[in-house]
């Protein structure tokens, strides 16, 4: 993995960006991933779409999170 630096050192913002990048990434791919399960006809299917739904709102609570302690670290 390469870590975004500043002067060639990683600095705390950038490496909180690049997690809040990461998790956005995260719930986008949770997202189609329960689109593309919706269309499927049987109930299995429709179950595990709400399932990977659930799992694209917990990383915007977990994306949330981090943001909001990121604001309190970087004051």
């Amino acid at each position: 993995m390469k870590w975004e630096t500043s002067a060639g050192l990683p600095t705390r913002g950038l490496l909180y960006a690049q997690l809040h990048e990461k998790l956005i990434e995260c719930q986008e791919i949770c997202l189609m991933i329960s689109h593309l399960q919706n269309t499927e006809d049987n109930h299995m299917d429709k179950l595990l779409a709400k399932g990977w739904l659930g799992i694209g709102e917990l990383f915007k609570r977990i994306q949330f999170t981090i943001t909001e302690m990121a604001k309190g670290k970087l004051q």
